[in-house]
């Protein structure tokens, strides 16, 4: 049974479910297969691919992911980035519209979800790690603009070329106002203040379902498609039958880049939206469950004609606005899918699709993160700083392009960060065996003759030598150093460069009669240096457990024993 709840999440879900939970599943089910129907089918046309590709597509995944997966508001299925990212690949090696291009996108998908799954096995999860919160909201908050501002074409009423740039949108946006579908308008603006009001007012009410239902009435009513206002039209019927992929080895090997592109791409997309819902809802997510998870969503929708999947922003938002609790909201969404393929495509008929604009709009731009900004002011400008670089990269080069910049942003920071280790220089409290930095204790005294220095950070080949210059320098400026005492409790580690520059150091101090203490190593480091033969050209009694001890050697020494045991500097 743990090893059947540790690899299929749903199972220790399904122990605990309860009536109410299963309330908000139904809600937020109903409501993102609502707005998942058209969105997959245009998806699908923007993958190149028949509509009804992008209905099989949100079928098998769904409740695959719900199984394997670990979101509890994450809905899969066609996304417009991997959409694009389909047809730039897929169609290199096969013509548009035709049988082979069908083939060669599924077979796409299961070697996309062949990779994410062995990754999720390899424990590659880690992967998520460089995803830093401050990186993962600058790339939330710039996706919920670039898609909410791609459905203000719906909104208005009006064709609005698509730009990977929000300013260009909103420029020609207004440059069109002439042209402005006013009937489209009024019932996007109603829409969004429907939703609005509703979720301050009334919150437990099911809203988008409300909006959806209130919208199609009045087009059908009053015939509002005939006066222009665009609707999703008719849904084609049928459900996929099961078939293995076809293999095609030119076809494996040129795809093979593009399927590792969007095994990494999908899953940094999904993880981060993940991460973004299960903080909001207090959970944790596990990033090689994730990564099976995806796997197997785009394994097993491979088998029923679907093609590459992933975590969705928009939709995911609207699921978690609507109520989903567990990945049951996500089965009965793809159940709702398959029941409208077979029986309910007429009452989508008339559904405007300013309606689905506007509830993505409302859903994504409640995830621009304001509130982490004015956190990050306040407590680490750095972070900001990464935040806003991954922001800004994100609005102008694309989503992946900018989650990506993030990243590298954030290991630079690291690296930097590393390279540039805290250290201080030390002085004894008044009566007292404790030291510290004299920079934030006035009451510290510093020991003449004793340089007392500490290094907040492991030594390694990016900062031995700042270390070494550092000691140079306070050496320099303190005349008449004879012992150099290192508080080595912060240095967890040592590489082969930072033992070379500590033999140097060594010599050059022996050279020129100051002796050099080590005080609190930790024991793996200490073997280390031992296994360098540094602990010997140092000598063991240099090696010591507190910095007071090294004190209390120097002390009769340099004859300040008394004064120390006084107090007096």
């Amino acid at each position: 049974m743990q090893t059947l709840l540790r690899h299929v999440p749903l199972v220790e879900t399904l122990r605990t479910y309860t009536g109410a939970t299963f309330k908000g599943d139904l809600a937020a089910g109903l409501t993102t297969a609502i707005m998942l129907v058209p969105q997959a089918m245009a998806y699908a046309m923007l993958a190149g691919l028949d509509p009804i590709i992008g209905l099989y597509a949100s079928i098998v995944p769904l409740i695959a992911y719900a199984a394997f997966g670990t979101s509890r508001q994450l809905a899969v299925g066609p996304v417009a980035m991997v959409s694009l990212l389909v047809a730039s690949s897929v169609g290199a090696v096969a013509q548009g519209g035709t049988s082979e291009y069908l083939a060669h996108a599924v077979m796409l998908a299961a070697m996309v979800g062949a990779l994410q799954l062995g990754m999720g096995v390899a424990r590659l999860g880690f992967l998520v790690d460089f995803l830093s919160h401050p990186v993962v909201a600058g790339f939330t908050s710039a996706a919920a603009l670039i898609i909410g501002l791609s459905q203000l074409e719906h909104l208005l009423g009006v064709h609005i070329p698509r730009s990977h740039y929000v300013h260009e949108v909103v420029i020609q946006a207004a440059a069109l106002v002439g042209a402005w579908h006013w009937p489209t308008v009024g019932i996007g603006v109603a829409t969004v203040v429907a939703l609005t009001l509703m979720k301050e007012l009334t919150p437990e009410v099911p809203r988008f379902l409300v909006v959806v239902a209130a919208s199609t009435a009045v087009v059908w009513g009053f015939g509002l498609d005939a006066d222009g206002v665009k609707i999703v039209g008719e849904v084609p019927a049928g459900l996929p039958t099961p078939s293995l992929p076809t293999f095609d080895l030119e076809a494996f090997k040129a795809l093979l880049p593009m399927a590792i592109t969007i095994s990494l791409v999908g899953f940094m997309e999904s993880i981060s939206v993940a991460k973004r819902f299960a903080r909001a809802h207090r959970y944790e997510i596990d990033a090689n469950q994730e990564l099976k998870g995806l796997g197997m969503a785009n394994l097993m929708g491979s088998l029923f004609s679907a093609y590459p999947t992933t975590g969705g922003f928009s939709r995911t938002a609207v699921n978690a606005q609507a109520g989903a609790q567990t990945g049951v909201a996500a089965i009965i969404t793809a159940v709702a899918v398959a029941v409208t393929l077979l029986f309910l495509t007429p009452l989508f008929t008339f559904l405007p699709k300013a309606v689905l604009a506007a509830i993505i709009m409302t859903a994504v731009f409640g995830l621009i993160d304001h509130e982490e900004a004015r956190h990050l002011w306040a407590v680490s400008k750095p972070d900001l700083t990464m935040m806003a670089i991954t922001f800004v990269a994100t609005l102008v080069l694309g989503i992946e392009q900018g989650i990506l910049i993030g990243v590298v942003a954030s290991l630079a920071w690291f690296v930097k960060r590393a390279s540039t280790p805290h250290i201080a220089v030390l002085g004894r409290m008044p009566g007292m065996e404790i030291y510290r930095n004299l920079e934030r204790n006035p009451d510290a005294r510093p020991i003449p003759g004793v340089l007392l220095l500490r290094v907040d950070a492991p030594l390694f080949y990016a900062n031995v030598g700042l270390f070494k210059s550092t000691l140079e320098s306070l050496e320099e400026e303190h005349e008449g150093i004879q012992h150099v005492v290192l508080d080595a409790r912060a240095i967890g580690d040592v590489d082969a460069s930072a033992m070379s520059t500590l033999e140097e150091i060594i010599d050059d101090h022996g050279g020129r009669g100051i002796q050099l203490w080590i005080a609190g190593m930790h024991g793996p480091v200490k073997d280390a240096l031992t296994r360098a033969q540094l602990v010997e050209r140092l000598g063991e009694e240099h090696f010591v457990y507190r910095v007071h001890h090294a004190v209390e050697a120097i002390g009769p020494r340099l004859k300040v024993h008394d004064q120390l045991e006084g107090g007096a500097a």
